[in-house]
């Protein structure tokens, strides 16, 4: 070997080493080894910071940006409204689950995806009395699974379609992966429903499920004068209160409060609902009944003022300038541009207008106001901000045009007719335009420390493949398993790959593997498409521990998972995605 093969494949073997010890954060090792490389001339000065303006790179921060955007716009609430079902059987409910989870992280970030989807497991869980550690897995597991359907659904997919057009002149299409990955999702997606759940070991514990112990807020929305409730009776929307987890407290009418529930009365335009719930609960709840905040007139004001709105929670300390008086008295709507939309208070029971009740010491406030303009009135009031809970107002009025520019930008670039990175580039660019995010938000949504581990990697991966490192690898796969037909030799090459996956970082998983498929395929004499979608699949299929994929690190909080939970679900599922993934193969991509 040469001083570079050797050099290299020393920094690999401490990057996975370091990667492997989770001593210090990925993308810190891997921009360091980028350093070292480019210290001992491994890479070159001029393509040190190649990777991150590679396509890859860019594709990846852009999906989690426009995955944010479909958030925001309340597009992915038109479906997980229907989801909560208590009643449902629980081998049900994951099959529902985990096939709208796959069909999310085909199109949008798989990470992303469970975020969206694990608040609405948890609350099904709990509404039911079982510990949601019994659904948690199998919905990671699902969405993990659908990623492999579509170029933008893992990361994986996307850093194996720019290698195949670095090395081939061709990238992958946003559909190419759909015959193996959608096969292999639908395969898993039954067994994870029909028998893999069955595998979890069952604790009854308390799941470390921070939704449930967030405080309820009483809180009012208005009846708009267009709804479409105007005429029908408050009892009619039990459905939807259950199913965002609201409780419907009583009505006002005309400034005279209703309790009792007073389900038989007929809604008017201008009624006011009050209600128990959560932020995020509240938010689902206006979202879907397409319902106004409090103060109609200052939500228009504040709709139209800037970039959008933001919830902020506060506590109100003794002395504080809104201590013994109401929000209408202190004039914080006209003063700070602020509403108050929500009011938790321990022990006793609201008989005004929330904007009316006299706050006391100890009460904590959820305010709505202008973005950036949460810390200027909090201070104002005096109150104490709660620690960051990420709350955000759903844009349920750009629903349709959010899917609808992320459906034209899916089409345009599947047909060619533009380039991926620039179609969700001008995507995020029109939800910037038409306020689905704000400006100032944006950049919160990119996972940093993944564009820096890729950033620093592909130059890594690139210099090992050029100093023929990637040529001595495949060659010593080949010699193991020289003599065996070419699906026996995939078959290694998804074992080894699946291996490294279930250990280490995905992303850098691909890096190194796929120019490796390549090489075994050119010293076999066949085509490197079926290699490459083999590394595809198997990079993506980490099943095997809580550290091989960012969403079953999510889950094992929520879930009261310990590390050895995984396999036991996990293990027969690799064991099934080889089996399928090999045929499947060979028969959409031949060699």
């Amino acid at each position: 070997m040469t001083f570079d093969q050797i050099a290299l494949f020393a920094i690999f073997a401490a990057v996975f080493g370091l990667f492997l010890w989770g001593r210090f954060r990925y993308d810190i090792v891997a921009f360091f080894a980028l350093m070292v490389a480019v210290v001992l001339g491994l890479v070159p000065t001029a393509e040190a910071f190649s990777g991150f303006g590679h396509p890859a790179t860019l594709v990846v921060a852009l999906v989690l940006i426009v995955s944010a955007g479909l958030v925001r716009s309340g597009a992915v609430f038109l479906i997980t409204r229907t989801l909560v079902d208590s009643s449902r059987s629980l081998g049900g409910h994951i099959g529902l689950m985990g096939g709208v989870a796959a069909v999310l992280s085909a199109f949008m970030n798989n990470v992303a995806a469970l975020a969206l989807l694990m608040p609405v497991d948890i609350q099904t869980a709990r509404k039911a009395g079982r510990a949601p550690g019994l659904s948690l897995m199998p919905l990671s597991f699902a969405t993990i699974l659908g990623g492999m359907a579509t170029l933008i659904g893992t990361p994986p997919n996307i850093i194996i379609a720019s290698i195949r057009q670095e090395s081939l002149g061709e990238p992958f299409g946003m559909f190419d992966f759909a015959p193996v990955g959608g096969i292999v999702a639908l395969v898993g997606l039954a067994f994870v429903a029909l028998v893999g759940w069955r595998l979890i070991p069952q604790r009854h514990e308390a799941a470390g499920n921070s939704e449930a112990q967030l405080a309820d807020y009483i809180a009012e929305l208005t009846i708009p004068d267009d709804s479409a409730l105007i005429g029908k009776r408050l009892g009619t929307l039990d459905k939807d209160a259950e199913q965002a987890d609201v409780a419907i407290l009583g009505l006002i009418r005309n400034s005279k409060r209703h309790y009792g529930r007073a389900a038989g009365a007929v809604l008017q335009a201008g009624d006011t609902l009050v209600l128990e719930a959560r932020p995020d609960a509240l938010d689902e709840f206006r979202t879907t009944l397409s319902l106004h905040f409090s103060d109609s007139a200052r939500q228009e004001t504040l709709t139209a003022a800037g970039d959008g709105l933001e919830l902020v929670e506060v506590v109100v300390p003794e002395g504080a300038r809104i201590d013994g008086r109401s929000a209408q008295s202190l004039g914080l709507a006209w003063r700070q541009n602020a509403v108050l939309l929500g009011l938790a208070r321990q022990g006793r029971r609201l008989t005004k207008h929330i904007r009316q009740t006299e706050i006391e010491a100890g009460d904590i406030l959820l305010l709505l106001c202008p973005r950036e303009r949460g810390s200027d009135v909090t201070e104002w009031l005096g109150c104490l901000p709660l620690a960051e809970r990420g709350l955000a107002v759903t844009a349920n009025d750009k629903t349709w045009a959010a899917i609808g520019l992320f459906g034209l930008a899916v089409l345009a670039a599947s047909a060619g007719v533009i380039y991926l990175p620039i179609a969700l580039g001008l995507v995020v660019v029109s939800y910037v335009l038409i306020k689905v995010l704000p400006v100032a938000e944006i950049y919160d949504h990119v996972e940093w420390p993944v564009v820096v581990l890729l950033g620093s990697m592909i130059p890594l991966g690139a210099a090992l493949d050029a100093s023929g490192g990637t040529q001595l690898i495949a060659n010593g796969l080949i010699g193991l398993t020289e003599g065996l037909p070419s699906w026996m030799v995939l078959t290694v090459l998804m074992v080894v790959t699946m291996t490294l996956s279930d250990v280490l970082n995905n992303t850098a998983t691909a890096i190194v593997a796929a120019p490796v498929g390549i090489q075994m395929a050119t010293t076999l004499g066949v085509s490197p498409d079926p290699f490459l979608m083999a590394v595809a699949v198997a990079a993506s299929a980490a099943f095997l521990t809580p550290i091989g994929h960012k969403n079953n690190t999510l889950v094992l909080g929520p879930g009261g998972y310990r590390f050895g939970d995984y396999w036991r679900m996990g293990l027969p599922l690799e064991v099934l995605v080889i089996a399928i993934s090999i045929p499947s193969i060979l028969v959409f991509w031949p060699l």
